[in-house]
């Protein structure tokens, strides 16, 4: 039945879009006739504010039926360049030997397609003004107050923050809960914890960096860690950093750059099947804000969407909100000032389709509103919510400061729905809608709160769990919660305040670190007090020490169950050498510590 469902929703939405697109004055990409390619050319055509530093990205054909590539600006005349094909999919770009000039019009074009079956595309673009604003350098991390940090006598430069349940009732889901503390607990990181709230890995980073949105993603066929870090300008509230991803060994596989001169954004990552990945982006340009009461040389915060090819780093496709996006869509207070950054748009999801048409839905917190993208063109499909959504919103529907747009494989969307900052709604809700196609209007499915309630001015999600339960992290706010699809809340916990988590999420986890274990030892007259961690480990169910009077030849004198992150062991022992096993459930040595 499921099946059917999505089929004649999948033949609603498309019939209900081709009937009314010039009624809603939304754009829909050209169907591809026999034999004609679809292929994506970024910048997208029309785009105002391309870097001077941009490839020129041909995304839907084979490299080597790409030819002709001819790369034209206003004032820099032809540019060449090297074509350099993607491995996550079809395509390649062109990446010019030097840059553009700002300001400058730029045409793009190639040939592509097998012999006799080839076709002309091409994009017409323009480069943008960079601004000249700089962010201030952000400030030192608050000193860690009595009680909200954990130390351990294995481990002496891990300092996570204290985590708290207050609530985990039976029918809460397994699996561990992934977190990125930052706000004024001395050290940030990325970090996971049990259903009670011990640790399992803490990763601490460099002073003045942050990570944000740590969860579990698949990557060339295995299980494995992405998370943001870099750092965050307070002013623009975007990130400016690397996406990382790490195997269950904690060893770096790979990381995620943006490409065309940007940074990668904190907001969101998502890894394609394919081994592509869609990052978010911010650029601070040059830009005329008299319509929307600013300077006509005002300095404009777009939002940005590129897919990036992992293995090559290449862009593969890029959006810009600016110029598809009216200015005067947006709920963010005006300009204040002609040089201060105007976040007009503040993208902050991004989600494919579940019907696999390769289309997109990304969320705009500014303009409380969720774009429907096509992957070819760039155009707006559809807007859901805002000032201008394509259909009528039912009760309860609507959002504000919205972040995780999602959707869902029953073809709902799941919103995280802010509410704020400043107050439009009394409190922050979590909630599912569905888009009926034949009426063109948008129900409410289920809405979640908690007890008692909260407004989160900034960041948030909702991970719909394998059960149906929702996993909630509650961004601005310290707390994170699971509710039962009736709305129940099965489980909640909390960092220390005022400490905060991008994102929050619920997975299952098996991990054996690369590193070995660690171990500490206090010996006094005759008896030693042995310290023992493995930071990141899951299948630890004891550890055995062995010591000796010399390094080499050490021997087993006890076992002891393992009891949380730091497992504390005290023998009566004069040796002078110590380290200790990692025992695993059947009595394998899984890992081995130096000698202390």
């Amino acid at each position: 039945m499921r099946r059917i469902s999505a089929a004649v929703s999948m033949a609603g939405a498309r019939a209900w879009l081709g009937a009314s697109a010039l009624l809603l004055g939304i754009a829909l990409a050209p169907a591809s006739a026999a034999g004609v390619l679809a292929v994506a050319v970024s910048p997208l055509n029309g785009t105002p504010d391309a870097s001077p530093y941009t490839q020129i990205s041909f995304l839907g054909v084979p490299s080597n039926e790409i030819s002709g590539v001819s790369v034209v600006g206003s004032r820099t005349g032809s540019h060449p360049g090297r074509l350099e094909g993607y491995v996550s999919a079809s395509g390649a770009s062109f990446v010019p030997t030097y840059p553009f000039a700002q300001g400058e019009r730029v045409v793009a074009a190639a040939t592509v397609g097998a012999r006799g079956h080839s076709q002309r595309v091409s994009t017409t673009f323009y480069v943008a003004r960079l601004s000249g604003y700089r962010p201030p350098a952000a400030g030192a991390p608050a000193p860690a107050k009595a009680g909200t940090v954990q130390s351990f006598a294995s481990q002496p430069t891990l300092h996570p923050p204290t985590i708290t349940i207050t609530t985990s009732s039976p029918a809460a889901s397994a699996g561990d809960i992934f977190l990125t503390p930052t706000h004024g607990l001395g050290q940030s990181g990325p970090m996971i914890v049990n259903g009670q709230g011990g640790l399992v890995w803490y990763l601490p980073l460099a002073t003045g960096e942050v990570a944000a949105n740590l969860q579990v993603e698949s990557y060339q066929g295995q299980a494995v860690l992405v998370w943001w870090q870099g750092h965050v300008p307070e002013d623009l509230g975007v990130g400016l950093g690397t996406d990382e991803i790490y195997d269950a060994a904690y060893q770096r596989i790979a990381a995620v750059s943006a490409g065309n001169g940007y940074q990668a954004d904190l907001h969101d990552l998502q890894i394609t099947p394919q081994g592509s990945a869609f990052i978010t982006a911010y650029s601070l340009v040059d830009a005329d804000l008299s319509s929307v009461g600013g300077a006509r040389d005002g300095t404009l915060q777009d939002g940005l969407l590129q897919e990036i090819d992992i293995p090559t780093g290449l862009v593969m496709f890029e959006w810009h909100a600016y110029g598809h996006v009216e200015l005067s869509d947006s709920y963010s207070q005006g300009p204040s000032s002609a040089g201060t950054p105007w976040d007009f748009f503040h993208l902050n999801s991004v989600s494919l389709d579940p019907w696999g048409d390769g289309n997109l839905i990304v969320s705009a917190r500014n303009t409380w509103t969720a774009y429907e993208i096509n992957h070819v063109t760039g155009a707006v499909v559809w807007r859901l919510g805002g000032k201008r959504s394509s259909f009528k919103m039912g009760a309860g529907t609507g959002t504000a400061y919205q972040h995780d747009v999602r959707w869902q494989p029953d073809h709902t969307l799941t919103i995280f729905d802010n509410g704020g900052v400043p107050k439009a709604h009394s409190q922050t809700r979590v909630i599912r809608e569905r888009i009926d196609w034949a009426h063109r209007q948008v129900t409410l499915v289920s809405r979640y709160v908690r007890t008692p309630g909260l407004l989160a001015g900034s960041q948030g999600d909702d991970e719909v769990l394998g059960n149906g339960n929702s996993f909630v992290g509650w961004g601005e706010d310290p707390y994170f919660s699971e509710f039962s699809p009736t709305g129940q809340m099965l489980f909640d916990g909390h960092l220390p305040a005022p400490g905060q988590s991008y994102r929050a999420y619920r997975f299952p986890w098996s991990a054996t670190p690369a590193a070995p274990p660690s171990v500490a030892v206090s010996a006094r007259g005759g008896q030693a007090t042995i310290y023992a961690s493995w930071n990141g480990a899951t299948s630890v169910s004891s550890w055995r020490v062995i010591a000796g009077s010399r390094p080499t030849g050490l021997q087993p004198i006890a076992t002891a169950p393992a009891a949380g992150f730091e497992t504390t062991i005290t023998v009566q022992s004069s040796d002078r050498y110590f380290a200790v096993q990692a025992i695993g459930a059947s009595g394998q040595v899984l890992g081995s510590s130096p000698v202390r």
